[in-house]
């Protein structure tokens, strides 16, 4: 690769890890390219968000291809996860503390899938009070952090898969097929609901967008050590 490859526009894709934004992600590879190649300036943008707390597939438009970003984040996304019974969080993750816990021992496999079949479809969600969605000029976790309620309208999303691929309880594993804008917090969230009890997510991962596979992906340090060497 040449620094005029990276400006006329490539797609990198980088396997998130955890705890870091998907904003450091690119800020990190821009770093590294502006100090392989003495670029100045050169514009590089992520298409779809993936929380701190999520690893995964996320795909990195540089120069030109930032243009296609768009493009990119309207493609269909899979999942793989933990949804944990027994207790929820205002993040519907566990980005934030437990508030409240419920009794989950009547819970069984059965119960979940077909509390699932529920979710498979066009369905209507409601994203979590601790997301990057603005109201009013001001993104919505700005509101929650300073105890403000608003007002979050439902979304209707595309679920096209949901499967339970493990059920050990509390914990439910699963693989999901989405739209874009789904939240799969939410769907967490949701789910505990649908069999009597509270849930949230405690773990995911994004392994496809369209046709592009986490197992494709880089690690920032393969990539880091494949660009400077």
């Amino acid at each position: 690769m040449t620094a005029e490859d990276y400006i006329n526009g490539h797609v990198i894709l980088i396997d998130k890890p955890l705890d870091w934004t998907s904003f450091q992600v690119v800020n990190k590879l821009r770093w590294i390219i502006k100090e392989k190649y003495g670029i100045k300036k050169i514009k590089v943008g992520h298409a779809g968000t993936l929380d701190p707390l999520a690893t995964g597939l996320l795909i990195i438009c540089t120069g030109k291809f930032t243009k296609k970003i768009e493009e990119y984040q309207g493609q269909e996304k899979e999942y793989t996860g933990i949804i944990t019974l027994g207790a929820t969080t205002p993040s519907y993750d566990l980005e934030t503390n437990f508030d409240q816990e419920f009794d989950h021992s009547k819970v069984t496999e059965e119960m979940v899938n077909e509390a699932v079949l529920g979710f498979i479809g066009d369905i209507e969600q409601r994203p979590p009070v601790f997301s990057a969605l603005k109201k009013d000029g001001k993104r919505l976790y700005e509101y929650a952090r300073e105890g403000k309620k608003v007002e979050i309208p439902t979304r209707t999303v595309h679920i096209s898969e949901f499967e339970i691929t493990g059920f050990s309880k509390p914990d439910i594993h699963f693989r999901v097929v989405c739209s874009k804008g789904t939240y799969i917090r939410t769907l967490a969230h949701d789910l505990g609901k649908a069999v009597g009890s509270g849930s949230h997510l405690s773990k995911l991962r994004r392994t496809r967008i369209g046709e592009f596979k986490v197992e494709n992906a880089l690690s920032i340090e393969d990539f880091e050590a494949g660009i400077t060497s």
